[in-house]
């Protein structure tokens, strides 16, 4: 059975019907031929777009000279109420400098002291789960965000600010996509920027429950009673080059991305992989057969005796990588691929599209979790594969999202049997890849193993 994905536009079509599709769902307005082209430029008399698909480019832009194709300031204006000056929207020296205090409470070391909140998470959600049908991107969302305030704060998401956060990320997350169409389309400048009043109250609540987590964390730490956590370290490790430590409102920007990235794109990646799963039974079993019977026991280390649960976590982040665009910005005259692209054009990255390509993946459209055991998936995997970005802006959680990914998915696999309920799911672009009417599986308890 292969993946759904949406049904791309045609490869001609109008700004205007363009602009209409965009609105409903950026994956769907784009054109067929994307999943095949090195790259494809988009004119205005405003602007100039450029999405990009060939590795060498995507290296350039990524690597080579990141500092010259920043982050793009209109993706900031979708997600500024919620994120202010998070280390997510920032460039240059700025950015540099949140990396430097953030990047070692994400270091060596740091996953293992992680891994038994994520463990205590995954134990409390095969409990807290019942037989029947289930709309698992909601099972998803509820893990996910109590393996993030576990790691992050020490509180299960029981606790009330947790509690709070939670419900209202949840009324958040639906109202403003990760890219809006002035990210991807540019607006004049002089044309005003509006958020939906229900966004802006969206984004001041998140906010207000956050700074109160971080105020009771301060507060822990100058009593020296604070837990050594992710908050902790972040809150009071220095920049060792200028020795400036975050203020509390820099940490609740901080804070913000912190629970987008390990909460929002966790739960996309999981509720999406136990649907790919229901609908392969001979893979579901695999992976049954693989979780481990004594889960007080297992550590970090034994992670690795789960390569087939991991190779299906790595397929879904093929298949339907969490967030499926990223902007950037040339800072200069450039030529892309014979193309000379202005000074302020927009670089359009894909990895839903670069991740499904037609010349750079085998059956590029298909769930095959065994093609990450074959040597010539290797290639495609370092030209093709970046569902955490790569280069200086890789995701610092990445190795948290790995571990936390497969822990999750092994251990609700391994506690029920799932099966598909209605019709196939349709992807669409919110904050991450969700699916349009959420995803229902009908869940029945196993009888051994894995729980």
């Amino acid at each position: 059975m292969t993946p759904p994905k949406p049904q791309p536009r045609p490869d001609r079509v109008g700004l205007l019907e363009y602009g209409r599709r965009f609105r409903r769902d950026i994956l769907s307005a784009q054109p067929a031929r994307l999943y095949r082209a090195w790259m494809a430029e988009f004119r205005t008399p405003f602007f100039r777009s450029y999405m990009m698909n060939d590795p060498a480019l995507l290296d350039l832009v990524l690597k080579q000279r990141p500092d010259d194709f920043p982050k793009s300031d209109r993706v900031r204006e979708g997600l500024a109420p919620l994120l202010g000056r998070s280390v997510f929207v920032t460039n240059g020296e700025e950015w540099k400098r949140q990396r430097r205090i953030i990047d070692p409470a994400f270091g060596k070391g740091r996953l293992r002291d992680a891994f038994p909140a994520m463990k205590d998470a995954a134990a409390a959600m095969v409990t807290r789960l019942e037989e029947g049908e289930q709309e698992v991107e909601e099972v998803a969302s509820y893990a996910a965000a109590d393996v993030i305030f576990r790691t992050l704060f020490s509180v299960p998401i029981e606790d009330r600010l947790a509690a709070q956060v939670f419900r209202q990320f949840r009324d958040y997350q639906r109202t403003q996509p990760l890219l809006n169409l002035a990210a991807l389309i540019p607006l004049p400048r002089w044309v005003p920027r509006l958020h939906r009043r229900r966004t802006l109250s969206a984004a001041a609540a998140i906010r207000g429950s956050l700074a109160a987590l971080v105020d009771r964390r301060r507060e822990e730490i100058a009593q020296g009673t604070a837990p050594d956590d992710l908050a902790t370290k972040i809150m009071t490790f220095a920049d060792p080059e200028t020795g400036h430590l975050f203020s509390p409102e820099e940490m609740v920007d901080q804070v913000a991305i912190f629970f987008l990235a390990g909460h929002e794109t966790s739960a996309s990646a999981l509720a999406w992989a136990l649907y790919l799963l229901a609908t392969h039974e001979d893979f579901q079993e695999r992976v049954a057969a693989e979780t481990p019977v004594d889960w007080d026991a297992f550590d970090l280390g034994q992670l690795s005796r789960l390569p087939l649960t991991r190779d299906v976590f790595r397929e879904t982040l093929r298949l339907y990588p969490p967030v499926p665009m990223m902007v950037r910005e040339t800072v200069q005259p450039e030529v892309f691929r014979g193309r000379s692209a202005p000074k302020g054009a927009q670089v359009v990255l894909s990895p839903w599209h670069l991740h499904r390509h037609e010349r750079l993946w085998e059956n590029p459209d298909g769930f095959d979790p065994l093609r990450w055991s074959r040597p010539q998936t290797a290639d495609s995997q370092r030209a093709a594969y970046m569902p955490f970005s790569t280069g200086p802006r890789v995701c610092t959680g990445a190795g948290f999202a790995m571990a936390e990914g497969v822990l999750l998915l092994s251990r609700m696999v391994g506690a029920f049997r799932l099966e598909p309920v209605g019709p196939p799911p349709v992807p669409v672009a919110h904050l991450t890849v969700r699916a349009q009417d959420g995803i229902r599986l009908r869940l029945t308890r196993r009888i051994s193993g894995g729980y």
